[in-house]
Formats: structure tokens, sequence, C-alpha cells
């Protein structure tokens, strides 16, 4: 029937309509990419936000739980108003943000969803969301947001806060994407691997005004968010709040730990906050406050502050000097004023005596025994030699390095070296007269309240502690606490020599500290009185009860408030008491700290 040319345009137009009959084929039988992405046309991919886990005191009060709030999602390419007035005021946001915000979601994707308005509370999302069905390119994600049935803690529990772009780089895990919240301070940020809980992703069928019609492929396809792990943190929160309402109105801090286990008890930072007002919508506005307040009450006073120790410091300097072989119980030194000025006491003192007084002019003496040791005839050198060989001492107490609790931000104070010295004055051109301001913890030495706590805890076990932790257990489980906290430390001095030490402490109640002695209860104590070119003195005071069995050490600094034995000590013994006992039967004492006025 064809011939010649008719017979090529014959084949051709057969081999042309074989060639779309098969690709045909192809698309509705065998390659299904076009009905995927006809599906995603009509498929939602909505992340499920796990909620966090919980936290609890030691005694399994709760202090933090999860809020529901609502994130309002766009799809800029699906978005569009008829009346931005209307929805303004429907959804309580001001133009310029609402521009604001859709212009960001461009800019992200034309087709990815993007939070428009964030963090919708219940009663808010309550109002509007019958209203949702009029607006193309809306859905409505479920997220949390942290709560705080109690205003407590809230340096020791940190604030969440939405994801920075450093913080997104350095996700090696991938588990992160832009507007994800993450622990950003605290216990938050420290356990923030076991408290995030685990995502989950929902598919749902919408039609072409993006009203939700169900479950994709009922469901086959989803996968339920895991909730973070609950945290039971070592916090004992009855004593946590009554150290806040004493703290109240003052500049300072107050560590408690339990001696045995390293288990603080109790950590303020005065002055506070309000933790309640660091979640929801207004969390930018409220931290800008917060950050500006001349009073830093962001700034974590007990692992951030950094001061000298002052007389505290003798105990560490007696152990040493007992550990060396370079004093005994029995070296005795006139309380000369003319080395260091001293308050009035029986002169002359032997060690117990020195501890329970707080002699200044025998630490001047007996520091410089320590010191020089004429290993050197070189007073320089030989000042230089032993300066280091007590720093090595010094450090196995804890000082001069992190201690390693579990919230980020901990200083790690100063104990000079002969390095630094070196650095002010040159090398040779320094001797113990340069430095003696040392031997009642002045000068160049800086340490945290946390270390002081420490410390306490040091002399309540007679020479080691455990590293100092915030969380017991994790999903009820104490074992997965790190191993770090469960590590025994020494401090290198032999047991035998905390008995003199103890003893003297409880004794220097009855020297300096008499507002703390309680009844019912022997307290082993050291005041301090640090001393502040810039205004009053600190009062500082640690201590550890009961002294024969101890439950807690604790330490008080109280800036600006005068000698140890007034704010610092008084208050201490307070929650001392506290715990011990679950009640406090001293008003008077009670009324003198939260009164406040103790330099006069």
């Amino acid at each position: 029937m064809y011939t010649g040319r008719s017979l090529v345009v014959a084949i051709t137009i057969g081999v042309i309509a074989l060639i779309l009959l098969g690709k045909l084929f192809l698309i509705q039988v065998t390659d299904d990419s076009y009905l995927r992405k006809a599906e995603r046309n009509a498929i939602q991919r909505v992340v499920d936000h796990p909620y966090r886990g919980l936290v609890y005191d030691r005694n399994n009060s709760l202090m933090v739980f999860n809020d529901p709030v609502f994130d309002l999602m766009v799809i800029p390419k699906d978005f569009s108003l008829k009346d931005t007035t209307r929805f303004c005021e429907l959804f309580e946001i001001e133009k310029e943000n609402l521009i604001k915000n859709f212009t960001a979601a461009k800019q992200y994707s034309w087709v990815k969803p993007y939070p428009l308005i964030k963090q919708i509370s219940k009663e808010d999302f309550a109002k509007v969301q019958d209203f949702l069905i009029d607006y193309k390119g809306l859905f409505v994600m479920t997220r949390s947001v942290r709560s705080y049935p109690r205003s407590s803690a809230a340096n020791v529990l940190g604030y969440i806060g939405e994801i920075s772009g450093s913080q997104l780089s350095r996700d090696s895990s991938n588990y992160y994407v832009q507007g994800d919240y993450v622990g950003h301070s605290g216990i938050e940020a420290y356990y923030e691997p076991e408290l995030r809980g685990k995502k989950g992703v929902k598919y749902k069928l919408v039609n072409v005004r993006g009203i939700e019609k169900g479950a994709f492929k009922n469901g086959d396809l989803d996968t339920m968010s895991v909730p973070g792990e609950n945290l039971q943190s070592t916090i004992d929160l009855n004593l946590q709040l009554y150290g806040e309402q004493l703290m109240e109105g003052k500049r300072g801090s107050v560590v408690a730990i339990e001696p045995k286990t390293g288990e603080i008890l109790s950590i303020i930072s005065a002055p506070s906050y309000d933790p309640n007002v660091l979640t929801g919508a207004k969390f930018g506005e409220n931290y800008e406050v917060l950050n500006k307040d001349p009073e830093k009450p962001l700034f974590n006073r007990p692992i951030m502050a950094m001061y000298p120790p002052g007389s505290i410091f003798k105990i560490v300097q007696s152990l040493i000097g007992l550990q060396e072989g370079i004093i005994t119980p029995n070296t005795t030194f006139a309380c000369n004023k003319a080395l260091v000025n001293c308050h009035n006491h029986p002169s002359p003192v032997n060690l117990f005596g020195a501890i329970r007084n707080s002699c200044n002019p025998y630490y001047h003496q007996a520091f410089r025994q320590v010191i020089n040791q004429e290993i050197s005839s070189n007073t320089y050198t030989d000042t230089q030699i032993g300066l280091d060989k007590w720093r090595e001492s010094v450090l196995k107490f804890g000082l001069s390095n992190r201690l390693g609790i579990d919230t980020h931000g901990e200083k790690s104070g100063s104990i000079p070296s002969s390095a630094l010295y070196d650095k002010i004055y040159g090398k040779g051109r320094w001797k113990y007269s340069t430095i003696y301001s040392l031997s009642i913890g002045q000068g160049e030495m800086l340490v945290t309240p946390l270390q002081m706590a420490n410390l306490a805890a040091i002399f309540a076990n007679k020479g080691y502690y455990y590293t100092p932790h915030l969380v017991k257990a994790i999903n009820d489980d104490p074992s997965r606490i790190p191993d770090k906290f469960k590590e025994k430390r020494d401090s290198g001095i032999d047991a035998k020599h905390f008995d003199l030490i103890q003893d003297a402490m409880a004794e220097a109640l009855y020297g300096t500290a008499t507002r703390a002695i309680m009844e019912d209860i022997e307290i082993a104590g050291k005041t301090g009185t640090a001393q502040n070119p810039a205004g009053e003195d600190h009062s500082v005071f640690i201590a550890f009860a009961p002294k024969d069995n101890p439950k807690i050490a604790i330490s008080v600094y109280v800036e600006n408030a005068g000698w140890g034995g007034r704010a610092a000590a008084s208050t201490a013994s307070l929650l001392i008491e506290k715990y011990l006992t679950g009640e406090v039967n001293r008003p008077e004492l009670e009324e003198y700290v939260l009164k406040g006025d103790f330099i006069y």
C-alpha cells in the first residue's frame, strides 16, 4: 500500500507511536515517580516533636514539666491573604512581623513549611483554631515548652531555646534542623542527649485548600516520637527554696553537698530569676531584660564567681603543713600583729588555737616554714621552689581546676605559681615577703563557691571527695550517671591529720561564729572575711554537720556583708538545721538573716 516516501513517513509515524505508547506504559505501570510527585502535592510531612524528659528533685518532687504550644507553619507557594489586617488581629501579630516572618519563609524555601508564628499558647490556639480553614497553606505543628511548678533553681535547671547557627554546624548527629529547640544552660544543656527524645514523622492527606483529610496510607509510614528520658536531680527542693528565701535581696551564693556522694543538695545564685519567664513566645524579650539587668541574674555565681577564699583557706594550710611534717599539733607561734593584723585573742597559740581563733600571724609564720625549707641558699630561688611544691599539694584539693560539675560555664579559679610572680616582678626578684598574703587566703588566690563547698566535703570525709554533681539517676537508673561522678578522689592528706582539724573547726564556732551554734547538732565550720577593695568585705563560711557523721557540707558567700561570722555563718546554720531536722526553730536568727542588715 505504501511506496517510496509515503512508506518512510508511515514507518516514522509508527515508531513515534510505539515510543509514546511505551513511555505511557512506563509512566502508568512501571514508573511511580510521577505518582509520588502527585502524592507530595496532597501529602503533608509533619515532624512529631517529642516531649522532653521531666526533671525531679531527689525526693521525686517535680521540678520541670512540659506545656504544649503550637507553631503556625506556612508553605509560601500556597499562602496568600486578602485581608491582612483581619489576619493580624486574629492571630495577634504585628503586620511588620508578619511580613518579616513570611519573607524569611520564602527565603528558606518556596515549598517547604516554615514557622510563621511561633509558640502560640494552648489558650490562644483555642481562640483561632476554627479559623485556620480560611487560610490556605497554613497548618499547625505541636511543640512543647518548659514549665516550672515552683519558681526555683533557675540557674541549676537552665533553659531551652532555638538552636543557633553555630550549634547547628556542630551537630554531628544530624538530629537538629533550623528552628529546633535545645538546652542552652544548666541541666538542660548538659543532659540534652538524654532529655531531647527522638523525633517522629506523620504523613497527612490534605485537599487543595490545605485542609487535613486523614492519614496517608492509614498511617503505615508514620513513626512515633519517643519522649526524652526523665532525670532525678540531686537537689533537695525544700532546702533549695528555703535557701533562696534566705538569700533574697542579697548577692552571693550557697552550695550544699552530701559529702559521701558528691551530690549537690542545694546550689543557689543570688540574685536569680523566675525560670518561667524564659519560656514561651516572650522568651527573647524577657531574655534581653535579664541580660541587661545590672544585678546579673543570669550570672551563675556558684560556679562562675571567683573570690579570695580568706581565712577558710587556713585549714588547707594546716593540712599541708601536717602532711609535710613541717608543723605539728603542738607547733606554737605568737600572735605578732607586726607581721599581719589580727583580732584580739589569747597568744601564743598552737595549731588548734590558731584554727579556733583564726590567727593571721600564726599562718604567716607557718606558711613561711612551708615555703622556705632552705632547699636553696638563695632566698629567691628557695621561695620559688617552695611555692611550686606547695601549689602541687593545693591542686589535689580540687583548686585551680574545674571540678567537672554537670553543667556548663564552670570557672577554674586560680592558685598562683612561680611563673605568675616571675611575670609580675621578674625572675629572681620576689620572695616570701612578696607572697605572704597567700598564707591567709588572700593575694592572687581565687576560688569558686563550688570549690569551697567541695573543700568542706573533703574536711568532712577526712581526705577524699567525689566530683560534685546535679543528677543522681537517669530514668530511675543511678548507674547511668557519668562514671566520673562515681570516682573517689584523694586529697593526698592522711586521714589521721583530720581529727584535730575537725575538732578545731567545731570549736571555731565559739571563737568567730557564735551565731551558728546549734543546741542539738554539732557543726564544724570556719569563717572567712574576704577582702574586697571595691567596697565592704565579703562574708564567707564553710561547714559540715553533724561533726561525727557528716551528712551535709556547705559554703556560703554573701557579698559586701562583712564578717564571715555574721551573714554567711548564720545562713549556713539555718540551712543545716533545715536539712537535718526538716524545720527551723530559731526565729530570731531567721529574722536576722532575712532582714540582711549585717554590717552594723
